[in-house]
């Protein structure tokens, strides 16, 4: 296993940007290079890498342009790496970025409004689609009460966690996709952390990331225990109602 910390940043590191990596050699420079393109520069980069044999760890040592702390070896998927970069980061934020992700200009405007160490704050996540197509919104950004998050998942980059959140709970490796909906059923289901919402589009994501290629049969069993456990008798009758009159209807559009 190899690890190395570059520490070109003496200010005090306010949030911490995790990323897993696997060979991500194509695309992740310029994820990096858009972090440091932020005018908010009291961040650091944590990468946890799967043991790239692509060059990746080649980019990543190569990169000084803001503070960043990483490992590459073996691991048992994205959850078990973003778990290791929570043990390694240091800053009162928490932010989880994919490796053919971008962040937006305006993600520091949204990092200006990090006040209360108790609440999260998640604003837009912008999906790219493909080349030469328009970015567009999609139902995975905007403002989430506990009921739409029972429907949908909300997108995981579009969210800046207090540190906090990382002392109650952690990334569960059952779910090899959504590691990261089990997470935010529990956090929006915990009224110890206020959740606020602000339009500015923090990130430009890639539409055709692991979750949208991979399944997970064992969260989509769960879901509906996990949404009764976490959200609440109300939310889950609710839910379990509408996603029974969609399925007899023919259009059963979340599960």
């Amino acid at each position: 296993m190899k690890e190395s910390r570059l520490d070109n940043h003496e200010s005090e590191i306010v949030i911490s940007i995790i990323i897993a990596t696997f060979n991500a050699a194509p695309y992740l420079r310029e994820c990096l290079e858009s972090i440091a393109a932020q005018q908010f520069k009291q961040m650091e980069v944590v990468i946890v890498d799967g043991g790239s044999t692509d060059g990746t760890v080649d980019i990543i040592k190569n990169f000084k342009k803001i503070a960043l702390t990483w490992v590459s070896g073996p691991d048992k998927g994205i959850y078990d790496a973003f778990n290791k970069g929570l043990k390694m980061a240091r800053g009162e934020w928490i932010h989880f970025l994919g490796a053919d992700d971008k962040l937006l200009p305006s993600f520091s405007q949204m990092a200006q409004n990090l006040k209360d160490s108790d609440t999260v704050y998640y604003g837009n996540s912008v999906p790219f689609i493909s080349e030469g197509k328009k970015p567009s919104y999609d139902i995975l950004s905007g403002p989430f009460s506990k009921y739409r998050l029972a429907k949908y998942c909300i997108n995981h980059q579009a969210i800046l966690y207090p540190a906090r959140v990382f002392k109650e709970y952690g990334y569960s490796l059952k779910y090899r996709v959504f590691g990261d909906y089990d997470l935010n059923i529990k956090v929006w289901g915990n009224s110890s952390f206020t959740k606020r919402y602000y339009p500015i589009d923090m990130v430009l994501y890639n539409m055709a990331g692991f979750s949208s290629t991979n399944n997970d049969v064992l969260f989509k069993q769960d879901k509906p225990k996990l949404i009764k456990e976490s959200l609440g008798l109300f939310i889950y009758w609710r839910y379990s109602y509408k996603k029974l009159r969609n399925r007899l209807k023919g259009e059963d559009n979340f599960f």
